[in-house]
């Protein structure tokens, strides 16, 4: 691979340094873990350079996927989960489109208005008016969506958290906790941040690789998913 070289003050090749980073946010797996793996193909590097590989690189991959990603769909689901960081609460925002794609996640201290209307400011940096917002019945949303004339072209529709069209954003929060458990909490803010924004991107880059669709096709999708991580993560490099 011509581009396989070793990026400034770094002792392996680029290829190495975006496996692993590609290993972290895809499957639930510590550095430990990781380290562990690429031992077994004789690559001896410890959990911390892991460790700093995600935090170094994370964020340009991230910049990049985001780059790549189709236009989403025009139905948002929005839903908001309680997570620890160093034991303290924060509120973890996140939307998904009417077909499972996450749209944009967010970490804040408080679930009350104003929390609401800085998440849809976010959302519609990159993202277009939707025809339907679906959400819980935090009243947050509702005064939120009254106080942003931005959003007054769409729908508002308050479901219950049971309710089967919310199950999409509910269903996206379940990776997030695995991961959240198997590093035994986020330690800051901003560490957890750049963890989320590119475990939703690569989530999004394999949204199609395990449908229910003919085994050529997967393995069709899991290729160009992977060929599109290597052509990113090495710019990144």
């Amino acid at each position: 691979m011509p581009d396989d070289v070793k990026p400034y003050r770094h002792r392996f090749p680029k290829s190495i340094i975006q496996h692993a980073v590609w290993l972290y946010h895809r499957f639930t797996l510590s550095y430990r873990d990781i380290e562990e793996l690429l031992l077994q193909r004789g690559i001896q590097v410890s959990h911390e350079t892991i460790r700093d590989w995600c935090e170094k690189f994370g964020p340009t991959i991230t910049k990049e996927l985001r780059k790549r990603e189709p236009r989403r769909g025009s139905h948002w689901h929005l839903d908001e989960v309680c997570v620890k960081i160093k034991g303290v609460k924060h509120w973890l925002w996140r939307a998904v489109d009417e077909h499972g794609a996450v749209l944009d996640v967010l970490l804040q201290e408080h679930r009350d208005t104003e929390a609401a209307k800085t998440f849809f400011a976010t959302l519609l940096i990159t993202n277009e008016v939707p025809i339907a917002i679906h959400t819980d019945k935090l009243g947050s949303y509702g005064a939120a969506f009254r106080e942003l004339p931005e959003l007054h072209g769409a729908e508002h529709r308050e479901v219950i958290s049971t309710a089967r069209c919310n199950n999409l954003v509910e269903q996206s929060h379940r990776p997030t906790r695995s991961q959240e458990r198997s590093q035994k909490g986020f330690k800051s803010i901003s560490r957890a941040q750049n963890f989320l924004d590119l475990h939703a991107r690569t989530s999004n880059l394999h949204q199609h690789t395990r449908t229910t669709v003919t085994a050529e096709t997967r393995r069709s999708n899991q290729r160009a998913a992977f060929q599109t991580w290597n052509e990113v993560a090495l710019l990144a490099a």
